[in-house]
């Protein structure tokens, strides 16, 4: 089965205004939860974190992905609860209220990431749903390589299924199909998406 597999060159983050201001910064380990505060935004300099919250019966749900130059926090959304987390080591600057009027591309930005996710994940089947999923990756997380284009972020089979509405085993069985596809290549605990322009 072919999936689409248009995609769009990584464009790199022109610098946030509040870039020029110091701002206090935290940094934080893998898996460490930032403090979700009413009062201000977090923009991550370095790093990966997801936004979730979850349903009555524990049930996991990843609301983005968000690395650098994007804002998130409280503020941002209507959900409760809501947690960051951090998915690798993480630097991060405080950014007050009075300056957020400064960060409208990165706000807008946000709201495009996260409509785009939730479009994702809305597919069918399942395997376009995953697919679409692993080249948003690489579109945010990703970078160019000889055999095609290297997700640099490590996300567990099991984070795949929380996105995507799915099971664990159903997400290993269809990454273990795109292997056999040649679409999908393994590089240590990374992923190498194949590409129809790259031979």
């Amino acid at each position: 089965m072919m999936y689409s597999t248009s995609h769009t060159p990584n464009t790199t983050q022109p610098p946030s205004p509040t870039s020029n201001t110091q701002l206090p910064q935290r940094l934080f380990t893998r898996r460490e939860i930032i403090p979700a505060r009413n009062d201000v935004l977090w923009r991550i300099e370095r790093g990966a974190v997801r936004t979730l919250t979850w349903s009555e019966d524990g049930t996991f749900i990843t609301l983005g992905y968000w690395g650098s130059g994007e804002l998130v926090g409280h503020p941002l959304s209507r959900v409760k609860p809501y947690q960051i987390e951090c998915l690798t080591s993480v630097e991060a600057s405080i950014v007050p209220p009075h300056l957020w009027n400064q960060d409208v591309n990165a706000l807008l930005s946000h709201i495009q990431q996260a409509e785009e996710l939730l479009s994702i994940v809305h597919r069918k089947p399942i395997s376009l749903r995953l697919w679409q999923f692993l080249v948003w990756l690489s579109e945010k997380f990703g970078r160019d390589v000889d055999q095609g284009k290297l997700i640099e972020l490590n996300v567990t089979h099991q984070e795949m299924a929380e996105v995507l509405n799915t099971t664990r085993v159903t997400v290993t069985r269809l990454l273990q199909q795109f292997e056999e596809e040649g679409t999908l290549l393994r590089h240590k605990r990374r992923m190498i998406l194949r590409f129809q322009d790259k031979k």
